[in-house]
């Protein structure tokens, strides 16, 4: 490869690593261009991009975009790169989803960097069993809220009982 294709190669890279939150690395020997096209459309839609590049102008761009290497046995073999631009997790999910597929051997998830903490394989299934960030904030609003209702309920207690005392002295009067 000409030395000007490497640097522009390169400087792409870099770019892309400066606007992602999280890098995770896979290796795909053996792959299907359908599986790959697919892993690739999925990926897209939870918001990030997969990229194969030589490992040596992956880690010259890690460098340059000032973020800590990757170790050296995630960066061995023919590696995709998956970038996520959002919600990493959403993008953790669907690489874990096609890593633990019965049918799909080709696809074996190493590790990442999210931010920059480089994980390992057990750290990045945590981060795809965590719910998604809008799940996370529900749950937030909720435990923040449960309160809020819990007091609105006894304050709503004791009128609804005078309303019901009420209602009944009117139905013995009507009855007398």
């Amino acid at each position: 490869m000409p030395a000007s294709v490497k640097y522009e190669l390169v400087a792409d890279l870099k770019e892309k690593l400066e606007r992602s939150n999280a890098i995770f690395v896979a290796e795909y020997r053996g792959m299907t261009v359908a599986a790959s096209t697919a892993l690739r459309a999925r990926v897209r839609a939870a918001g990030g991009e997969m990229k194969v590049a030589k490992n040596t102008l992956f880690s010259i761009a890690i460098k340059e975009a000032g973020l800590p290497e990757l170790p050296e046995d995630l960066t061995k073999g023919p590696n995709i790169f998956t970038l996520s631009y959002g919600d990493p997790v959403s993008v953790a999910k669907v690489l874990k989803e096609c890593a633990t597929d019965k049918t799909q051997k080709a696809f074996v998830l190493k590790g990442g960097m999210l931010g920059s903490t480089v994980l390992d394989l057990q750290q990045l299934h945590a981060l795809a069993d965590l719910p998604s960030k809008d799940v996370l904030i529900g749950q937030v609003v909720r435990t923040i809220a449960a309160p809020i209702s819990g007091l609105v309920n006894v304050l709503s207690g004791t009128v609804r009982g005078l309303v019901t005392c009420l209602a009944q002295i009117r139905d013995k009067k009507d009855a007398a």
